[in-house]
């Protein structure tokens, strides 16, 4: 397994702060804002990477960050933010997918900190330009009380699922299994996602070679995947997901 991933808070550039006194809510929404075309990877169809996360928090502050602030040079490559609890405190952080243009791409969780977006924690650069992860759920898979982050790592070539669980400090691996996907090139959606049958977590994905739907449980720190449906159109997916397939 990998060594635990960068845990740190950075800068942000904020607006609505508590210039009128009254406490910042939780955050509520999120969004992106300014996209550019500085990093041409085109995977997500006509959706292009962005350099700014916003958020909304329930007083209705909007805060922002812009990648341009921050050192290097990254941008936000994903379909749209995650509003969850990433980090296990009871309050929603938010989880995107961020690529920085020499190394490619990270999971990555903002939290709002004092009034301010700030970069919590994330795993590391996939360490190739071009190189793309895509989420699959943010929750406790294997029912140890701890949130789990999984993710399919480049879901064109490498097709790897990969488990992160957080703890004070950061994220660490804790397991990895290959010949899974749940995203093609073009497309602007990202498919499959978590589900509860009855007998715990369960994520559903495709097989690498979109023929089959996949049911795969994390158990301790094993995964383990079983054929569902032997066809992988969006309306499978999403009767899947709700426990008919």
């Amino acid at each position: 397994m990998r060594a635990a991933a960068l845990a740190f808070v950075l800068g942000a550039a904020t607006t609505g702060a508590c210039a009128d006194g009254v406490a910042p809510g939780p955050i509520e929404a999120a969004w992106f804002e300014s996209p550019t075309d500085i990093y041409p990877h085109n995977v997500l169809g006509d959706l292009r990477p962005a350099f700014v996360l916003a958020a909304r928090d329930t007083a209705g502050r909007e805060i922002r960050v812009d990648l341009r602030d921050m050192p290097g040079t990254s941008v936000f490559e994903d379909i749209a933010p995650r509003v969850v609890d990433a980090t296990g405190d009871g309050a929603p952080d938010i989880v995107v997918v961020e690529s920085d243009t020499g190394q490619g791409g990270q999971l990555a969780i903002y939290s709002l900190r004092g009034g301010s977006l700030v970069k919590s924690a994330a795993t590391p650069y996939i360490g190739t330009r071009f190189r793309w992860l895509a989420p699959v759920a943010v929750a406790d898979l294997n029912g140890d009380g701890t949130v789990d982050l999984a993710y399919v790592e480049t879901p064109h070539l490498g097709k790897r699922l990969r488990v992160w669980s957080w703890a004070p400090g950061g994220l660490t691996e804790i397991a990895n299994l290959g010949g899974l996907t749940n995203h093609r090139i073009g497309d602007e959606a990202i498919f499959g996602g978590l589900r509860d049958c009855g007998q715990g977590p369960e994520l559903v994905l495709s097989d690498a070679g979109w023929t089959k739907l996949m049911a795969v449980k994390l158990s301790g720190q094993t995964l383990s995947a079983r054929p569902i449906f032997p066809g992988t159109a969006p309306q499978d997916f999403t009767a899947a997901l709700a426990c008919e397939r």
